[in-house]
């Protein structure tokens, strides 16, 4: 035979032949993410709708569910536990449900992005499409869930006594830098996920730690006042992603939470994780865009 001899790759090479679904250039890849934007926004609307589709409610537990966890956790920590010292009634609840709907922002980023891949294989093996559409798409969603919440999160913020002023225009670029860092750590965990399903198991209780570790409950400034805790554990605490997104929503729509309890810089290190989450798991990502769906 005149190919006797010759390696896989050979004779690939003799007869034309490439990899079905193989990995294009970082450029290209972006191209066709691009092109693709109409699925994508699609797709998402799409589980949103679908989301909440068998219950008598509907779309109304878009609203709920942050809004009986936030109700939840006033019980135990503002009242139980006492966690507002330092803030008014009128402040901590509008701080409460802010933190809680910001996190579960990311929370439900993360949670849909790890089984972006692996729950969703007939997709993936059935059509050609970059597959990093798919984490993205799902963290579009959890974006268009919260500006469901923001309606009851303003209503709250009239409620008790915060009003429109130019500082919630705010809430727009901080949103838009968690949405970049959201889809970066959904892409992160997508890639895992895909190769270790029992991952989406382990991820609640990671998400729980991080939850307590970022002040959804409470001020972390306030909480850490009179102990004695080394410096580069408030930092790491003060400085985390959660942290520093809530901060930033919550110093733009809550009146009495000012300047004093926004840390310097807090712009800068939320426009780094958003670019390092971004790019990072973006880049990680792509390159096992051959891998998805195999095996």
């Amino acid at each position: 035979s005149p190919d006797e001899g010759l390696t896989p790759a050979q004779l690939a090479a003799k007869y034309g032949l490439t990899v079905s679904g193989a990995r294009v250039g970082l450029k290209d890849y972006v191209g066709q993410l691009w092109g693709r934007r109409h699925f994508i926004l699609a797709f998402s609307q799409a589980k949103l709708t679908a989301q909440y589709s068998q219950a008598k409610l509907g779309q109304l537990w878009q609203v709920a569910t942050p809004l009986l966890n936030a109700l939840v956790y006033y019980l135990i920590f503002g009242l139980l536990l006492s966690t507002k010292r330092g803030m008014d009634h009128d402040v901590f609840i509008p701080f409460l449900v802010t933190g809680v709907f910001v996190f579960t922002f990311t929370q439900s980023s993360v949670l849909a992005g790890v089984r972006s891949i692996s729950g969703n294989l007939g997709l993936v093996r059935a059509l050609h499409f970059p597959r990093a559409a798919l984490p993205i798409s799902f963290s579009l969603q959890q974006l268009q869930q919260l500006l469901y919440s923001m309606v009851v999160l303003v209503i709250i913020m009239l409620g008790f006594g915060s009003f429109p002023q130019l500082s919630w225009l705010l809430v727009i670029p901080a949103l838009a830098l968690q949405f970049v860092f959201n889809s970066g750590l959904a892409l992160l965990v997508a890639r895992m996920g895909a190769k270790t399903p029992d991952l989406a198991q382990l991820m609640p209780f990671l998400l729980r730690t991080w939850m307590y570790a970022s002040g959804v409950m409470f001020s972390i400034p306030h909480m850490l006042e009179g102990k004695d805790v080394p410096g580069w554990v408030a930092d790491c605490l003060q400085w985390n992603p959660a942290a520093v997104y809530m901060d930033l929503v919550r110093f733009a729509l809550i009146d009495g939470y000012g300047s004093a309890n926004l840390a310097p810089h807090v712009w800068l290190f939320a426009l780094g994780w958003a670019v390092l989450a971004g790019a990072v798991g973006f880049v990680y990502f792509w390159k096992a865009e051959e891998e998805y769906g195999r095996g």
